[in-house]
């Protein structure tokens, strides 16, 4: 018999034409060549905020020279495949497909649909097992099988199958169709972007008996919905919004991302681009369906600062009730992030937690906050709770209409203070269109366009009052 190559040249048609059928014929014989985690070399994985991950993924394979179909196995099951890259040996990738149709009973029944099956069944009385084949017509609303002339419907007994449809999966997979240079073994990088993969900061406060400095410690906590576990990955967290149309960095795998170091040290944290890049010194595994927490930072002797604060929005028909109503001061843990204040680290968005030890040394959560990404420098402001003891009571003592567009109103605030010490509470006034201040009892900032603000001091077990008239004009 003539081989393929021979009666295409004596039909003497084109060398192009030719060299193009002959390497389909040879791609179509080539054996897949499973690339399993048993010929991984190295992980990387890089997490960014936005439920997003770029994993750098290093595995031992074996080219022949041409035409080879590697099948990486146990990729991310959320791998998004268009923005695979392989590289580290002298080949060119010619195809490329990711198969997530995993095995399953479900599945193996639904691609089975035309396919020869046994039926086994057991007799319960005497426990022989009779076998009859079969061929499945539908999964749709159930199973029917044909067997012999009869259909049956969900027939009872185990469905037995020859083999596994080839389209079918244990493992999420990516089949790599490349064309190397040359023969031998190579390390090679696969590297991707992946959904399933997310990360967080976690932050634990606890306060000083006298409320004057804070400890600070810092956690990161991932989570891998990826359908996938990242062995012994050399961990970096990206901090800030990245665009995702842009690739986000660099994919080459550094080779310096496998070198473990010192368990106890906190993540080193690095300026990347626009952004701020933690690397954890030491590799480590995320399992698939796992939560993690890994030490981000740790900082003793943070200056903080505490604030009350009675916070309203003054409108032209408020306060105008017979009775006012009572109202606690939010209160406000405040430090700056830097040197000077104990900290001077660039702090991921996350939530703050912050504890306190009682007489007994037992300690107690006080309140938590969210805070957004903080640069080095700026000053952090936690909302904790409303104080207990800090109440105030406001009415509206005057009001006057001057114009369609203008009116006058005075309001007495009275602060009371039910702790056995003297504290000083912010009272922010949010004031609309162009006001000015006509009288007050006491000088106020203003803060900007619409907010004046004052300090106003109380006495230890006692009360204090305020009171200012405004004019506004829309």
């Amino acid at each position: 018999m003539t081989s393929l190559k021979s009666r295409l040249a004596g039909a003497a048609l084109p060398a192009i034409l030719v060299t193009c059928l002959a390497l389909a014929a040879g791609a179509a014989e080539a054996p897949e060549q499973p690339v399993g985690l048993d010929r991984q070399t190295g992980m990387a994985v890089t997490i960014y905020n936005e439920n997003l991950a770029l994993v750098k993924d290093r595995r031992r394979v074996d080219l022949a020279q041409g035409r080879n179909r590697l099948a990486f196995i146990d990729v991310s099951g959320q791998i998004k495949p268009e923005t695979a890259l392989l590289s580290g040996a002298d080949l060119a990738v010619i195809e490329q497909n990711f198969d997530f149709d995993l095995l399953t009973p479900g599945k193996l029944l639904e691609k089975g649909v035309g396919e020869r099956v046994r039926i086994i069944r057991t007799n319960p009385e005497t426990g022989v097992e009779t076998v009859e084949e079969g061929t499945i017509l539908s999964t749709v609303d159930g199973l029917v099988v044909q067997i012999g002339d009869r259909i049956e419907i969900a027939p009872p007994g185990r469905i037995v199958f020859a083999s596994v449809p080839p389209q079918l999966r244990a493992r999420p997979t990516l089949v790599l169709e490349v064309d190397a240079a040359a023969t031998g073994t190579a390390d090679l990088d696969l590297s991707y972007l992946t959904g399933g993969l997310g990360w967080r900061a976690d932050y634990v406060a606890e306060l000083s008996p006298d409320e004057s400095v804070l400890a600070l410690g810092g956690w990161v906590t991932l989570t891998n919905t990826s359908g996938t576990t990242y062995r012994d990955a050399a961990l970096q967290l990206v901090a800030g919004e990245v665009n995702l149309v842009q690739p986000p960095i660099d994919l080459r795998m550094r080779e310096d991302m496998v070198v473990a170091a010192p368990a106890s040290r906190p993540m080193r944290e690095e300026a990347l681009f626009e952004y701020h890049l933690y690397s954890l010194d030491r590799p480590t595994t995320i399992a698939d369906n796992q939560t993690k927490q890994v030490a981000l930072l740790s900082a003793d002797g943070v200056k903080v600062g505490k604030e009350y604060r009675f916070v309203r929005a003054v409108g032209e028909n408020d306060l105008r009730s017979i009775e006012p109503e009572r109202i606690n001061a939010t209160v406000r843990l405040a430090f700056d992030n830097s040197e000077a204040g104990g900290l001077g680290q660039p702090l991921p968005k996350g939530i703050v937690r912050v504890y306190k030890a009682d007489s007994s040394d037992r300690v107690v959560f006080v309140g938590e906050d969210e805070i957004d990404h903080t640069p080095k420098g700026e000053t952090v402001r936690l909302d904790l709770g409303q104080a207990f003891d800090i109440t105030a009571t406001t009415r509206q003592t005057d009001f006057e209409r001057l114009s369609d567009t203008s009116w006058e109103a005075a309001y007495e605030m009275v602060v009371r203070n039910a702790k056995p010490l003297a504290i000083t509470v912010s009272v922010i006034e949010q004031l609309p269109g162009e006001w000015r201040i006509l009288q007050e009892s006491q000088a106020h900032e203003r803060r900007d366009a619409h907010t004046a603000a004052w300090s106003v001091a109380v006495p230890a077990a006692g009360e204090a009052k305020l009171a200012y008239r405004v004019r506004v004009t829309y």
